[in-house]
């Protein structure tokens, strides 16, 4: 219970001012002209002004409060490292016993994890919410248990109380990390793009140590290649991508005896393969309507450079026109089949035929080609089932289907295959399934599938398109001319321009379009993971999470040939996935998550906020300090010990008021005043 003197003036404060300094003029004036009771005029004016003042006196019933000590616990993904969550709670329970034993002292408890995505350890504005939740005037304390590895350091509240932390970890931790510096998400095939990553240590680094460090670099998780490198340097590694399309690099380095974690002992950069130009190389035997068809297909993407011969003069054409007088350009049969043929990506024999001007020595450079990884497509028309088809050259030897000698000129219905509902080029295509809704074609070149796939069959169930990988190379045979009645709308038309696109896309050997493959997209923290494969039936997904733990997952098949799962990865890092003899890696958010850039413990970014609150920073393995009151003011912090202090809140239960005297006692007093100075200076 506590009393104070307060006031309710009568009348405005100004009004009392302006009396006031009238009955102070007044006793002035009394002492000047020498009147004996000037004093007792001037209490006569006070009590005049203390009865317009309203002077009472108000007693307070007051019930004190407890004061509160916030305790915010590091539950991060660091802290799970050696022994800190073990740490940490000791921490805790040392902590929980000493609030105890303070008299009008309550504790709070707030434990936090990783932030969400990868913004890491969000200690302050963990602090910072606890704090809001609690009243300004009874925060005795804050105590931070952690690492003091945190990323939202400006976040800090504003606290009227002492800040400390105990810091989890112990004096001889060390780590190793390798971190990718500068990586292109873009790079043209053929062409050579630098990398740079760098190898790091932390911490109490061990004396064995010589400097240098092992690394392993594989692509699209192949047989990784190792090197040494030394420690502590910016390495520039360069790269030339093996493939088109998206190429998975993984960089790892193995444990080392002693470190924290391997958590950031990998990083995987995953780099776009764009080819700069698509060179094809296009040879028509002789002018028809499909060609028109071909040109338009390959003229339409610009990022194909098309060379076009249509042989529209044979040798055996002898009209006697001069050789001076032809306009005719000249099929440079040496520069392009022996000189240059390695830098075509794709060559396309358009219902051509052996007439002498592609000797066997040519046409045997282009067996090698693809057997050294090139692709040849032929379109065949009738003259594939004469004596002058390609067949019977040395191109015969790696084409997949034989010709039978037999043309068929009647309509019949293209149609898929059970492993072409399978195969990237033809599934799916619009208008095919069981019961095709796509237009009929009049010709086909019976053949006799000698190897390859056979994705599409025409008249009744012979091959029409056969597919086959030749050595490092990609053969193609369509055993039909008339493809392009698909684009002419007849008969309902087709999907005619999709169809040769992923033709020869496949080709061209784009990983999109690969027959077996593993394939996984992240959007957040979710994997959609897709196995295609020309087989019925797949095992089960092997998941290898970032910690090491492996989880068997079954795929569903959404598609002929096509298998998948949705995933959502229980937190960020690298994941490697595995079915069969496919296997690939991906990565949710970076490598190593933003929690593992730093691990080894360290309070240095929060010594400014804890010197500035008077705290102090104590390592849990040097022992648990006391926790002591201190007064307001003073250091917080000394050699084994903590402190908090008092805040002596209350809360007021109670309040009442009287008035000192009532109204015409103050009257009352004044009266007798002024009449006592008149009597004092009557008798004088």
């Amino acid at each position: 219970m506590t009393g104070s003197i307060v006031f309710d003036p009568l009348v405005p404060v100004v009004v009392l001012a302006v009396l006031g300094g009238l009955v102070a003029l007044i006793v002035v004036l009394a002492i000047w002209r020498g009147l004996g009771g000037w004093w007792l005029r001037a209490l006569a004016g006070l009590a005049v002004l203390a009865a317009l003042a309203g002077p009472s006196f108000q007693r307070e019933d007051r019930a004190p409060l407890s004061d509160i000590v916030v305790v915010v616990v590091d539950e991060s993904a660091s802290q799970d490292l050696s022994d800190r969550a073990a740490q940490a709670e000791e921490a805790l329970s040392r902590i929980e016993a000493e609030v105890a034993a303070l008299e009008n002292t309550e504790l709070r408890v707030v434990r936090m994890g990783d932030g969400p995505g990868d913004e890491g350890s969000l200690l302050m504005t963990a602090l910072a919410d606890a704090v809001a939740d609690e009243p300004r005037a009874r925060l005795a304390g804050a105590i931070l248990i952690s690492d003091g590895r945190l990323h939202d350091v400006e976040r800090a509240p504003d606290l009227p109380a002492p800040l400390h932390l105990l810091l989890t970890g112990q004096p001889d931790d060390w780590d190793r990390r390798l971190a990718i510096l500068s990586a292109p998400a873009f790079a043209i095939l053929d062409e050579e793009v630098t990398l740079s990553l760098r190898i790091e240590d932390q911490g109490a680094v061990p004396a064995g140590q010589d400097g240098t460090a092992e690394i392993s670099i594989a692509v699209d998780g192949g047989e990784p290649v190792n090197f040494t490198v030394p420690v502590g340097q910016d390495l520039e590694l360069p790269v030339t991508l093996p493939h088109g399309g998206r190429n998975v690099i993984q960089f790892s380095t193995p444990l080392a005896e002693g470190e924290l974690t391997d958590r950031n002992n990998a990083a995987v950069v995953q780099i776009n393969g764009v080819r700069d130009r698509l060179r094809v190389l296009l040879v028509s035997g002789e002018p028809h309507p499909g060609e028109r068809t071909w040109r338009n297909l390959l003229k339409s993407d610009s990022s194909v450079d098309l060379v076009h011969f249509t042989i529209l003069r044979p040798p055996e054409k002898q009209d006697g026109v001069p050789v001076d007088e032809l306009s005719l350009i000249a099929f440079p049969t040496r520069e392009l089949f022996l000189d240059k043929i390695d830098e075509f990506d794709l060559i396309i024999f358009d219902r051509y035929q052996r007439r002498g001007i592609l000797p066997a020595l040519y046409l045997d450079n282009v067996r090698q080609y693809v057997e050294d990884g090139g692709a040849v497509l032929v379109a065949a028309g009738p003259e594939f089932a004469t004596a002058a088809s390609l067949y019977r050259s040395p191109l015969g030897e790696i084409l997949p289907a034989a010709p039978t000698s037999r043309v068929i000129e009647e309509p019949y219905l293209p149609e898929l295959t059970d492993l072409g509902m399978r195969h990237p080029v033809t599934q799916g295509l619009t208008g095919g399934g069981e019961d095709p809704t796509w237009g009929r074609w009049l010709r086909q070149i019976e053949l006799d599938a000698t190897g390859g796939q056979v994705a599409m069959t025409g008249v009744n169930g012979a091959p029409l398109m056969v597919l086959d990988r030749v050595g490092a190379g990609r053969v193609a045979l369509l055993g039909s001319d008339h493809a392009w009645l698909w684009s002419r709308g007849f008969d309902g038309g087709g999907p005619q321009l999709e169809l040769l696109r992923r033709l020869a896309h496949w080709m061209m050997k784009e990983p999109e379009l690969d027959e077996e493959a593993l394939d996984a997209t992240a959007e957040g923290q979710e994997m959609t993971i897709t196995r295609r494969t020309l087989g019925d039936s797949v095992g089960e997904l092997e998941l290898t999470a970032p910690d090491g733990t492996v989880t068997m997952i079954p795929l569903d098949e959404v598609s002929p040939g096509r298998f998948q799962t949705t995933i959502t990865g229980p937190e960020l890092g690298l994941y490697r996935l595995r079915e069969g003899d496919e296997e690939t890696v991906i990565a949710l958010g970076p490598s190593a998550p933003r929690e593992f850039e730093q691990t080894v413990a360290d309070g240095s970014l929060l010594a400014p906020l804890i010197e500035e609150r008077r705290g102090g920073i104590r390592s849990i393995s040097d022992g648990l300090p006391d926790l002591r009151q201190v007064r307001e003011g003073r250091a917080a912090a000394g050699r084994g010990w903590l402190g908090i202090t008092p805040r002596a809140a209350y809360l007021t239960a109670d309040v009442t008021s009287r008035p000192i005297l009532p109204a015409w006692a103050w009257l009352l007093l004044a009266a007798l005043l002024s009449v006592g100075a008149w009597l004092r200076e009557g008798r004088r």
